[in-house]
């Protein structure tokens, strides 16, 4: 819940969010009810931010946005609700002019999910994300380093990172959505950069 507005409060620390990824004109997918653009005025170099929900189509396929047409995107929490995440990538970084990233959040399997699949948590996930493990629990675990490795004629990997804000491990029996609380992130969030 609100996850973008957490993860801002994590990225205005670092100064390659305002530097270099959230420069010019970008979309942010899945965007609703938290948008990215809220916050241009917080990266100064940010001009706006696009939403780009349910309301506007598939966000698998992006269908009527024109190729290489935004400086950059950013999806938080959207991959995991796409039937195909390689074709919705792939269709991201389509939209992406040359030179500019794309900056994708995605939960963590391990700790939203916890190892119980279908998700307790959100009924319309349709995969779970690790950053790289030989083996996972999960029947439709897809492994992030993998997804970029397929988009490497595409997209350069900047970073990964696992994104461990205030999760805690609970008791059994006392398990519950800590996403909606106002401050745990427990996430998976990958950066690159157009080729």
């Amino acid at each position: 819940m609100y996850e973008q507005s957490k993860s801002v409060k994590r990225r205005f620390n670092d100064g390659a969010f305002h530097n270099r990824y959230f420069r010019g004109e970008g979309i942010d997918i899945g965007g609703a009810p938290d948008p990215l653009g809220q916050y241009a005025g917080v990266f100064s170099l940010m001009l706006s931010a696009r939403t780009w929900d349910m309301e506007d189509g598939d966000a698998q396929y992006m269908e009527g946005v024109e190729d290489n047409q935004f400086d950059f995107l950013a999806s938080s929490h959207c991959l995991e609700h796409m039937v195909n995440p390689q074709e919705a990538l792939s269709n991201w970084i389509r939209i992406v002019k040359p030179g500019g990233f794309i900056v994708v959040t995605v939960p963590d399997e391990d700790m939203y999910e916890g190892g119980v699949w279908p998700s307790r948590y959100n009924d319309d996930h349709k995969h779970t994300f690790t950053i790289c493990k030989r083996d996972s629990w999960s029947p439709v675990s897809v492994n992030v380093v993998d997804l970029i490795k397929h988009h490497t004629d595409k997209m350069i990997c900047e970073r990964i990172t696992l994104v461990n804000d205030f999760h805690r491990r609970l008791r059994e029996g006392y398990e519950f959505d800590q996403t909606l609380t106002p401050v745990t992130e427990c996430a998976i969030e990958f950066i690159g950069r157009k080729i």
